[in-house]
Formats: C-alpha cells, structure tokens, sequence
C-alpha cells in the first residue's frame, strides 16, 4: 500500500463507519445524497460491504460522471431548489426501480435531508453524515409515519483495521479520487489549498514529501 493509498483511510474511514452504523450488506440497496469527497468513498464501501444497487445525486456532472466511473449504478443530478424536491424524488426512485433502503446524506442541508427523507423506502434508514448546517428544517413527522429511522455519523470509531483490508486486498480502490498532487514548498501549499477550495474536478488533494 502506498502512502497516498494509506492516508485515504481517514475519508473512508467515515464511509465505513456510516455503513455499519447502517449495516449495509448484500439485501440492501443505497441511495447518497453529495457526489463529494464523503459522498464518493462511500459508493465504494458500501459496494465493499456487498450493497447490490447504488444511486447517488448531486448538482455537478463531473462528480457524478466521477462517481460513475468508481461504481455507482444510478446517476441523477439534481437543483439547490426546494421546489424541486417532489418530482426529483420521483426521478431519483425510477432511476433507482428498486426500493432504497438506505440514504447517505453526505452533504447536510435542508434540500439533501429532505429529499433523502423522501426518497427512502417505508421501514427504512436515513444516515446523516454531511454537517452542512447547523440546524435544519425537514419532515419529519410524514418520515416518522413511514417509519424510517434516522442515524447520525459523527467522524469514525474503530475503523482503520477494515479500511487498511480494503484498500491493501484491492476491494477498494482509492487511487481515482486523488486527482491533485503538490510538493511541500510555500508556494506549492498555497496552490493546493486554493485548488481545494475552488473545488471543481479537485477531490482529493495531496502533499508529497
């Protein structure tokens, strides 16, 4: 295993922990909400932990074109608007054919939760592991009528055991979602931190000593 490889277990490391904390396993099809870092490291746990069918959506084609190529079965991209909500639930279910069991929202705002509130099976889990806000306005109570239960995620617990399995046996490959490299020098650390935040096709940005 490589350097890069091993430093890929801190984001995936909160990938595996959302899907025990769900237990994902090979009846159980999932939904994730953010084709971001998080969002994208959990498409591969949760294809590691045997989910037969995953969908994800976000606002960007190229994250969803991304998430793709590492294994997602179902694209579908989405607005920021609230309005849109109903008929994408219905876009994402018919992408989907097979009822979702299990929602990853790996972004964390309103629009996200509730859409994944939404869009998840009677009987079903949403697992919230984006922090986006603070507080968040979502239905709860039609949710709780359908009886889907709701988990938090908070970073990880005893996970780095699997994830050093899983990428060192190759049932996780990690390497796709580093797409920046930089040297340590001033001038090169400035470069980095800003090609990350200006976001982009940047994913995962690393130094190289």
């Amino acid at each position: 295993m490589s350097l890069e490889e091993g430093a890929m277990c801190e984001p995936l490391s909160v990938a595996v922990h959302a899907c025990r904390r769900a237990n994902i396993g090979p009846e159980t099809n999932v939904l994730i909400m953010g084709a971001g870092t998080i969002g994208l490291v959990t498409v591969l746990a949760a294809r590691a932990f045997g989910a037969p069918k995953i969908g994800i959506v976000d606002v960007d084609d190229h994250r969803l074109s991304v998430a793709k190529d590492i294994g997602a079965d179902e694209t579908v991209k989405v607005s920021t608007n609230m309005q849109d909500i109903p008929e994408e639930v219905t876009k994402i279910q018919k992408a989907m054919v097979v009822g979702i069991d299990v929602s990853f929202d790996c972004v964390g705002v309103d629009k996200t939760m509730s859409t994944a509130l939404n869009a998840t099976r009677a009987g079903g889990k949403v697992i919230l592991v984006g922090m986006g806000q603070p507080r968040m306005t979502v239905p709860l109570t039609p949710a709780a009528a359908r009886e889907v239960d709701v988990l938090g995620v908070l970073r990880y617990k005893n996970t780095w055991p699997i994830c050093l399995e899983f990428i060192s046996s190759g049932k996780i490959d990690v390497k796709p979602l580093i797409t920046h490299r930089f040297g340590f020098s001033q001038k090169e650390m400035e470069e980095a931190f800003e090609t990350s935040a200006r976001g982009g096709t940047a994913i995962k940005v690393m130094f190289n000593l």
